[in-house]
């Protein structure tokens, strides 16, 4: 896998985090671990039920020796009965499928799709105008 950074960009890479001081190219020569930055939330950013499943799930993926997988199921299966739209819940599910097999990279990216549907989900309903008869 090949990688372009830019300068000052970090990499997260099997529990180390990477920063580099100018633009370069990394391949990666066997299975690693890892996430860049950009794809990286901060717990300011945890403000919604996926962005929470999400923050969890990249904590996992950038200390290898955590042992907190079951949390992320649990808030999965949580939020499978919380929502109700049926995109958001296949997702779920593949989230869950993909947990199972350790590949939390690809459930990051799957969450990562899910976050504007979810942000019109959650968005407040505009205010009901109420027609006064006179």
């Amino acid at each position: 896998m090949q990688l372009s950074l830019r300068a000052g960009e970090k990499l997260y890479l099997n529990g180390a985090v990477i920063k580099v001081d100018r633009k370069v190219s990394i391949e990666l020569m066997n299975d690693v671990t890892f996430l860049l930055e950009a794809h990286v939330l901060s717990p300011e950013e945890t403000t919604t039920p996926l962005r929470q499943l999400y923050f969890m799930i990249q904590v996992l993926l950038m200390d290898p020796n955590c042992d907190a997988g079951h949390l992320a199921d649990g808030m999965v299966t949580r939020l499978l009965d919380t929502f109700e739209n049926a995109e958001i819940r296949n997702g779920l599910r593949h989230v869950r499928d993909l947990l199972s097999v350790r590949r939390r990279f690809e459930a990051l990216k799957t969450i990562r799709r899910m976050l504007p549907l979810e942000a019109i989900i959650l968005a407040p309903s505009p205010p009901q105008r109420i027609a006064l008869s006179a």
